[in-house]
């Protein structure tokens, strides 16, 4: 009877070790929910200065300065992560991120995938060239090879201009040379590996400022653009928040303030 009663009390003692180790799990899973709860992701491409840029380990740049107003109004912690340019759209889709800010235009495609804020920076596209080889119209750039930023407008604008029947480059010899970043492209063109390069304004003249002995840069044409800030179809609250933030920014003059500092 005793030998029972010990085994009977050693069991009682195993399974009350075990529901604790379960409370226990129980518990660190809140924490991480809590955890999750106070902080709030954005994703970029921090190699398209002003917007986004690497400082050493630390990714700086407009479109961060913007992020940390957006997290501080949220009463969040902001995590930002750096990927490429072509991910930033499918990573908010999925969920993977709470909102994509890295100097994105607002399209018409684009806006099939992801809702967007309100527009807060206007752009147009600008052409990098060798100093004394100028091109003065996107009639110029025939027979060209043209290198661009995967995903952006530059790329997309001058594969219409080649790949279809009406586009100014259509049958002309010109080819687009794709790459994750403005600044690989630029190297590239400095190199001698390609004619131009097709990119927004600010990054652009970016790049010509810190080359500016051997590159120059003007406006292509009038391709124009407007920037948001990327969230997932739906996200309603987050999006209201978002656009409050930016509207409030934009009056105080933040943002040209913010472009300002990041062009020095």
């Amino acid at each position: 009877m005793k030998k029972i009663l010990s085994v009977f009390l050693m069991f009682l003692m195993i399974l009350t070790l075990m529901t604790g180790c379960g409370n226990n799990n129980t518990t660190d899973n809140s924490n991480k929910d809590t955890e999750n709860n106070e902080k709030i992701k954005m994703v970029t491409n921090a190699e398209f200065p002003p917007f986004e840029y690497f400082e050493g380990e630390n990714i700086v740049g407009v479109d961060v300065e913007i992020a940390k107003e957006i997290a501080k109004d949220l009463g969040k912690e902001l995590e930002v992560e750096h990927i490429d340019f072509s991910s930033v759209v499918p990573s908010v889709q999925t969920g993977k991120a709470d909102f994509a800010a890295a100097g994105i235009t607002i399209t018409p495609e684009r806006l099939e995938e992801v809702d967007f804020s309100i527009p807060y920076v206007e752009s147009i596209q600008h052409v990098i060239y060798i100093k004394g080889q100028e091109i003065n119209s996107l009639d110029e750039l025939k027979g060209k090879k043209i290198g661009v930023q995967l995903g952006t407008t530059g790329d997309i604008s001058i594969a219409d201009n080649i790949n279809l029947e009406d586009g100014g480059l259509y049958n002309s010899g010109a080819e687009v040379v794709q790459y994750k970043s403005p600044l690989e492209a630029a190297q590239d063109l400095i190199a001698g590996r390609i004619d131009v390069v097709v990119i927004d304004k600010l990054p652009a003249e970016e790049i010509v400022k810190n080359n500016g002995d051997k590159i120059e840069s003007k406006i292509l044409g009038d391709i124009s653009e407007s920037y948001g800030i990327a969230v997932k179809k739906g996200d309603k609250e987050l999006l209201e928040s978002i656009n409050k933030t930016l509207e409030r920014l934009i009056s105080e003059g933040k943002i040209e303030e913010y472009i300002a500092n990041h062009s020095e």
